[in-house]
């Protein structure tokens, strides 16, 4: 049994972690880190948790939940964590960071989209990107790891077997993503009330969204060179729930006649086996069955599907995860479940909620 302590317990990345916690077997939640209710019961917070969580909020002073913990949470906004993690903190405990403090090895690129200084940069070489289906191995020896964003975590996975294997030119990678109002967190912001959410469909951070760099540089290692993509995130009136449709060329593939012609229907299947036949957490669905995020509302899954349109010579991906599971709360326990040594589904297998 292992210690865990939340930073941020209280927003709803926070809150997600704590219900998947309780339900973890190898796991006893010893912090519940809220600097915005210090003294209050947790379940006065979320009385979904009532009879079940008795403790009250404690602070965020991480240096004193690194002596308790094995394991620390940070589910804080940009900067945070790089404002206060130190040495000692990382000797003491494990950290696994929800925001973006860590995701960009470029501090200089960290700084210009998320417009703050970074306070500990060098701790940016060693931390490690938590996407755990790519970088399993290297997460199970890590000390820091960054937990990756929703939009990335669903856009890069929809892509990454197709870049990895050279099926689409990466660089006319267009992804176009529609995201709930979660996504947003908890704080009271005019743009996330209810009769500005309902009934509408909006873009934003169009050709400026912060998420971008962080999509570009990971699909830039799979594809061995720099990638340049458009990405355009909308907001739709839904509790939770991500879905990128991402569009491409195809690049010619040398046959087995000798000759060059586009992938198959059955090449690209092959390259997304290739990589997540054996992922639980990936399905890919059958033919001509595109993914619904209400298939895996509640869960840890990401459903993909794909389309080939011959006329254009590109291909439809197309990905679905709840944003507060697999985007957030649900990926941080599978790094946790990683770290430690742990069957990596311990208090993930979670059947997806419908209605």
């Amino acid at each position: 049994m292992i210690k865990a302590g939340i930073i941020g317990a209280t927003g709803y990345a926070g809150a997600e972690l704590v219900r998947l916690l309780l339900g973890h077997k190898e796991t006893q939640i010893a912090w519940y880190g809220s600097r915005s209710y210090i003294d209050e019961k947790y379940a006065k917070v979320y009385g979904n948790m009532f009879q079940l969580v008795e403790d009250v909020c404690l602070d965020d002073k991480i240096e004193q939940l690194a002596r308790q913990a094995d394991v620390i949470f940070t589910a804080t906004p940009q900067g945070f964590l790089a404002g206060v993690l130190t040495e000692e903190i990382l000797q003491h405990a494990k950290v696994i960071d929800l925001s973006a403090d860590y995701r960009l090895k470029d501090v200089k690129t960290y700084e210009k989209w998320y417009q703050i200084e970074h306070k500990s940069p060098q701790f940016l070489a060693e931390a490690v990107y938590g996407l755990c289906e790519v970088n399993r191995d290297q997460v199970k020896q890590a000390r820091l790891v960054a937990n990756p964003g929703c939009y990335t975590t669903c856009s890069i996975l929809t892509a990454y077997p197709l870049i990895k294997e050279g099926l689409i030119d990466p660089n006319t990678l267009i992804v176009d993503a529609k995201s709930g109002t979660s996504g947003a967190g908890r704080g009271a912001k005019l743009p996330n009330l209810f009769c500005e959410v309902n009934e509408n469909v909006k873009a934003y951070g169009v050709a400026s969204h912060r998420h971008t760099p962080e999509i570009e540089e990971q699909l830039s290692y799979a594809a061995r060179e720099v990638v340049t993509i458009n990405f355009t995130p909308h907001l739709v009136p839904m509790n939770r729930g991500i879905l990128a449709t991402e569009y491409a060329s195809l690049k010619k593939i040398k046959q087995a006649d000798g000759t060059y012609a586009y992938p198959s229907y059955e090449q690209v299947k092959a390259a997304y086996d290739k990589y997540y036949e054996k992922e639980y957490f990936v399905r890919v669905l059958d033919r001509g069955v595109c993914p619904e995020t209400k298939w895996v509302e509640g869960s840890n899954f990401v459903d993909i599907g794909f389309q080939i349109d011959e006329r254009t010579a590109r291909i439809v991906m197309m990905g679905a995860i709840d944003n507060l599971v697999k985007g957030a709360a649900g990926q941080a326990v599978q790094n946790m479940n990683l770290l430690f040594g742990f069957p990596e589904t311990e208090g993930l297998q979670l059947v997806p909620m419908f209605p």
